[in-house]
């Protein structure tokens, strides 16, 4: 029998060949661990070495020859990119000051705007909107976009573009409006307007608060410094620019440290309505008040007549607001009377139905005939100064079998107009879940920056 020996070194040798085919891994690792080690030494004698100052320096000169400059030039000129902006249109504006602004140089381009009857119609024409252009890098024309809501549910888009031969087209596209939900929360220091518009929600979020809530709080009368507001409201986009305010979706006002929440919920097969997150309905016959921005100069009571100059009593709240501001019937019913009466001007009664009449006083015009029917809601006049007044505002009466009452008194104590059925429910409360969490959120936000 032939027997193999061994030198020491071809032992080790075939040990660790042997290692690294059964257990790869674990030799990998130590060899990796072993070489970490190893780095960390050398890094410690070479530290102890020389120092790198008093080493010898040598100078190298070498000349470099850069590319031709029409060389670069070429290579510059085969990338193009393009400019985006936008500007607000001014009513002082012309073709070439509003381009310029734009950072936009384009002769042929402001003389279209100018002649094209679309782009001078819907541009020049139209102080406020929103004008968005791509320019080329040499400040070129190339697209100009400006959008604007045509209804509800849709927006139209009018594209002006240049045409490879150097000219431009104009059209009109219209396209759907998108309702994306946005949050927004404040705290009452002096009144609810100044309220919403420092924590910089849009008008149309006030005027549906004072709807939603106006049967649970006298605006006027019942707000404390320190009540607080979380909304989560829609706002209809055109391809991401924000067109106009939608529907508060939900909210919660703190008003004297009683809490009270509305979620806007639309059962299957019905129409919509307010509820707070129990489900109880907070929609009622009446609306709380006949403007969508209420500033109350004179409410129901004694007080001291500004012309007759003694006191009488009050019999309706008066509304400061300027001349030619929307009036609306604050519920369904027949117009009984439209036309002058002394003292109070241009007037409008309504008769509700049940022995209910609401009266509208010193308007500056009215926009119904005697014999019409009204619904709730409808604008039906504009504030004035007719009649026996000092200044623009609307004296608004609420009178029930010819008696007059508190119209704030009338509103608080209607009863709800419908409840949610069994059906509806399930889909509410996962709803209502939902909403809890976004006005959390927007009431934390709000408390911290409240705190800064």
């Amino acid at each position: 029998m032939k027997k193999t020996w061994w030198t020491h070194g071809e032992q080790l040798v075939s040990r660790a060949a042997h290692a690294l085919e059964h257990h790869p891994r674990q030799v990998t690792a130590l060899v990796a661990a072993v070489l970490l080690t190893a780095g960390g030494g050398a890094y410690a004698v070479a530290s102890l070495g020389p120092d790198p100052s008093a080493l010898p320096v040598h100078e190298i000169l070498q000349d470099v020859q850069p590319l031709p400059l029409a060389e670069q030039v070429d290579a510059l000129d085969a990338h193009h990119f393009s400019l985006y902006t936008n500007e607000r249109v001014r009513p002082t504006d012309t073709a070439e000051s509003l381009l310029g602004r734009l950072g936009v140089n384009d002769p042929a381009a402001a003389a279209f705007l100018r002649t094209d009857p679309l782009a001078r119609a819907q541009v020049l024409r139209a102080p406020g909107r929103t004008v968005n252009v791509e320019a080329s890098d040499d400040h070129d024309l190339l697209r100009l976009q400006v959008r604007w809501a045509s209804d509800d549910k849709n927006f139209q888009r009018l594209v002006v573009e240049r045409q490879p031969s150097g000219g431009f087209t104009s059209r009109i596209e219209t396209a759907p409006l998108v309702a994306t939900l946005r949050v927004g929360s404040g705290t009452i220091r002096s009144s609810l307007f100044a309220a919403v518009d420092q924590a910089g929600l849009p008008d149309a979020v006030t005027s549906q608060l004072v709807d939603i809530y106006g049967g649970q709080i006298d605006f006027h009368r019942h707000l404390r410094a320190g009540d607080r507001f979380s909304v989560v409201y829609e706002t209809l986009e055109a391809d991401g620019e924000p067109m106009r305010t939608g529907r508060v979706v939900s909210a919660e006002f703190v008003n004297a440290g009683r809490k009270m929440d509305a979620l806007w919920f639309q059962p299957a097969g019905q129409p919509g309505g307010y509820f707070d997150f129990e489900g109880h309905s907070l929609e009622r016959a009446f609306l709380a008040s006949p403007m969508l921005v209420t500033r109350i100069t004179s409410g129901f009571a004694m007080r001291f007549h500004p012309i007759l100059h003694k006191w009488i009593w009050h019999k309706g709240i008066d509304y400061g607001a300027p001349t030619g501001t929307p009036v609306r019937t604050v519920g369904d019913g027949r117009v009984v009377f439209a036309g002058q009466q002394t003292g109070y001007g241009n007037v409008i009664e309504i008769d509700h139905g049940k022995g209910d009449e609401t009266v509208y006083a010193h308007l500056s015009r009215i926009n119904v005939k005697l014999g019409q029917m009204v619904t709730r809601g409808q604008f039906i006049g504009n504030v004035g100064a007719t009649g026996w007044a000092t200044g623009p505002h609307l004296h608004f009466e609420f009178r029930e079998n010819g008696k007059e009452l508190d119209p704030l008194d009338v509103a608080r104590r209607q009863p709800p107009l419908r409840e949610l059925t069994p059906q509806a429910r399930a889909d509410f409360d996962r709803l209502a879940q939902s909403m809890r969490t976004q006005l959390a959120l927007a009431a934390s936000a709000n408390q911290v920056a409240s705190t800064r």
